[in-house]
């Protein structure tokens, strides 16, 4: 194929997932309210809003990650659809079987930063505010202070099934990951210190899973990548 025709197919292959994306927003929007009042069940006090349009933002900013969550499967078939041709048989299986694991991976990444990183942060800016100023939260400020702690964990969480498929399809192997890893480590400690509330406790129990994370794909990828030797070797022996 040549260059323009690659675009093409690539441009076909973004539609398709923005289609599924606002499909699955519209869809989750009767969801919102119920998840709404779940989440904000332990607040200390009623969230305000400055307008008329707040919560209607609200609600699109819960429904958008639903739809995230929804679209990511979709978006690792169309990836997996654009780089069929360059695999063989056994890879595109293979390679198929990771598609499942997007979707799992970031809601687990949003349950990590709801269930543990959120309400420590939390409660560290509240004991900040607490002798200075009176605490008053509009549900736009909460939810968006939420999803930028939440979301970037969401995404840090793909690690592994993304490092297996790269593996998988040659542009990653162990070696060159272990020899990054002290590059890797960096950037996750800079990712969980921007994250995270200026104290030693809060950091490193963000950035902990993170290298543990770190480490299990690399370990994958060592699987993934003798297989992938195992079925060339068996090929050229055919």
């Amino acid at each position: 194929m040549r260059v323009s025709d690659h675009l093409q197919e690539l441009r076909i292959r973004l539609i398709v997932v923005m289609v599924w994306f606002i499909l699955s927003l519209l869809c989750a929007l009767p969801l919102v309210k119920p998840i709404y009042r779940y989440i904000v069940r332990d607040a200390e006090v009623k969230l305000a809003i400055l307008g008329p349009a707040d919560i209607v933002w609200v609600y699109f900013m819960i429904a958008g990650v639903i739809a995230v969550a929804a679209a990511l499967p979709v978006a690792g078939l169309q990836l997996w659809l654009y780089v069929k041709p360059a695999l063989e048989a056994k890879e595109r299986r293979a390679a198929l079987t990771y598609i499942p694991a997007l979707a799992l991976l970031f809601i687990a990444g949003i349950a990590f930063g709801y269930v543990i990183v959120f309400p420590m942060v939390l409660s560290f800016l509240k004991e900040i505010a607490a002798e200075d100023f009176l605490a008053m939260y509009t549900a736009d400020k909460y939810f968006s202070f939420l999803l930028n702690l939440t979301v970037p964990l969401g995404i840090l969480f793909e690690m592994p099934v993304v490092i297996m498929f790269l593996t998988r399809i040659g542009i990653v192997n162990p070696k060159r990951l272990a020899k990054t890893r002290k590059l890797s480590y960096f950037l996750l400690v800079v990712a969980s210190v921007l994250i995270t509330p200026p104290d030693l406790i809060s950091d490193v129990l963000v950035i902990v899973p993170l290298i543990l994370l770190y480490e299990i794909s690399v370990t994958l990828s060592g699987f993934v990548y003798r297989k992938k030797l195992r079925m060339e070797a068996e090929a050229e022996a055919a």
